[in-house]
């Protein structure tokens, strides 16, 4: 007796599981095929910070306040400048962000006067050294503004070529660098 009731629950479960599935397999998919396809970025993501560029110079907004350099907790920005002649301001010359600390708290573009830094939607960065993480923002803004006008002036071969300078200081380097090129493993 005992042994029918296991043996009915048994099949009762299998039943409830089969139509669950039969259910599913008959909705649209989901799932995104990740390297190929990619999802829409919601408007309020916040990636790294990335400096925001004056539309008619085409230079960083940034005047070297270190505003955001005293409000980061991380202690993970650097910012240094000079004074250009002819310009009225201090310039950018290196902005460094340590992206190993960074804890994406936001303080940095609150405490910014000009608006010279917002997040930026990037969301795919790996790498296999922390000097990877170790990021230029000018170096980075002034690769953007190469591939824009680049695309302005050619929309397809240029472009290219400005994107992939671009991502050459994302590449893996060192001892596993071949092995992700090839798809391979590191013995």
């Amino acid at each position: 007796m005992n042994a029918l009731r296991e043996i009915y629950g048994g099949f009762k479960s299998l039943l409830i599981g089969m139509r669950i599935t039969l259910g599913q397999f008959f909705r649209p998919t989901v799932t995104v095929r990740y390297p190929h396809q990619s999802l829409k970025m919601p408007p309020r993501y916040r990636g790294h910070i990335e400096l925001v560029g004056n539309p008619e110079t085409g230079k960083p907004l940034c005047f070297v306040c270190k505003l955001c350099e005293r409000a980061c907790p991380s202690d993970c920005i650097n910012v240094e400048g000079a004074k250009l002649e002819g310009d009225k301001r201090k310039s950018v010359t290196s902005y460094k962000l340590d992206f190993t600390k960074c804890s994406l708290c936001g303080s940095c573009v609150e405490v910014c006067r000009e608006g010279a830094i917002r997040f930026s939607r990037d969301y795919n960065l790996a790498g296999l050294t922390k000097e990877e993480f170790l990021l230029d923002l000018v170096k980075r803004f002034q690769a953007q503004q190469a591939a824009v006008k680049a695309e302005i002036r050619n929309p397809k071969s240029e472009v290219r070529s400005a994107k992939s300078e671009l991502s050459a200081e994302q590449k893996p380097q060192g001892q596993l660098a071949g092995a992700v090129k090839d798809g391979g493993s590191v013995s």
